[in-house]
């Protein structure tokens, strides 16, 4: 799995849009040092992770398209919650509206009974400015993962549980932290995801939790034993339950600590309450892009595909 596939909302036709343009003043001839420029511009790209709410996500194209879904937030939201509610089955709360070069991306939590976060892309006609209510699309495959994540959650709570209870633990002793909440609703969009690790699945892939989410289409309501009951465990495989734990230095400056980075590796490994699955661990200095989310950089320590930590 690419390392950056959960930070960047992509695959939806849209590309990020990186930073602003280089300063071209020693170009022209005035001057000004344009090496200082460039680091001042690129330290401005990224913000302290514990202050990082999700302000200044953007995507390519989208300035315009971003006003005109603000001026029709009421008849976007609307459009969002009765795609949700009529593809999946699933009632979610509008969390955030990003415009895009074809409309606005709508960042979403589910109410319940599964926690997760997703989008949805509304389409806007740029010629009267009016929404399409009637053409909402998710990326394929994209609220189905979601969904999967939920289940999955759902099916170990007791192990997640032992997991949350130790990446308290972790982030209580002081070195590390995680993103915030409000990050995670406004622009992050990937399932189940806490502030110290997501979940990666697949109902299409994954023959164990496909039945699950075939009853939770048709019967959003069914109980956790009737969804346990249509797990198939001895087709489970670990590697189809992918946990990736993504921590951040909580001072500026400090490289990421490979003690913390150690830690948790052995942990996890030793661990016999925690979920089975596939583990990935990462671990960052002090700072998030403020355009892409990403916390991943060359200075970050990580064990992840194809060497995740397998629990069997």
């Amino acid at each position: 799995m690419n390392r950056k596939s959960k930070w960047i909302i992509y695959g939806i036709g849209l590309s990020i849009l990186l930073g602003g343009c280089m300063n071209m003043d020693n170009a022209n001839g005035n001057g000004v040092d344009e090496t200082k420029s460039t680091q001042a511009e690129v330290k401005d790209q990224y913000a302290r992770v514990q202050d990082y709410k999700g302000e200044g996500y953007t995507l390519k194209n989208g300035k315009e398209n971003d006003k005109i879904a603000e001026e029709h937030r009421e008849e976007v939201e609307k459009a969002v919650k009765d795609f949700f509610l009529e593809k999946y089955s699933t009632e979610v709360k509008v969390h955030n509206i990003v415009g895009n070069v074809d409309g606005a991306t709508v960042f979403v939590e589910s109410t319940g009974p599964l926690s997760f976060y997703t989008y949805a892309i509304v389409p806007i006609n740029s010629s009267d400015q009016t929404i399409q209510s009637d053409e909402v699309w998710s990326q394929e495959g994209q609220v189905e993962s979601a969904i999967t994540d939920g289940l999955y959650k759902k099916l170990f709570d007791n192990e997640f549980t032992q997991l949350d209870s130790y990446m308290e633990k972790v982030v209580t002793e002081g070195e590390v932290v995680g993103r915030t909440k409000e990050s995670l609703e406004n622009i992050a969009g990937e399932g189940y995801m806490t502030p110290y690790y997501f979940i990666s699945t697949s109902p299409i892939k994954d023959e164990a939790i496909k039945p699950v989410y075939e009853l939770y289409i048709k019967n959003p309501d069914a109980n956790i034993e009737q969804l346990q009951a249509t797990f198939k465990k001895e087709a489970f495989d670990p590697k189809n339950l992918r946990i990736s734990i993504m921590l951040f230095m909580k001072e500026e400056g400090i490289e990421p600590s490979k003690k913390v980075f150690n830690q948790i590796i052995n942990s996890i490994e030793d661990a016999n309450d925690f979920p089975r699955g596939a583990y990935s661990i990462f671990v960052n200095d002090n700072r998030i892009h403020k355009d892409s989310f990403e916390g991943v950089k060359d200075n970050s320590l990580e064990r992840a595909y194809p060497d995740e930590i397998i629990k069997e």
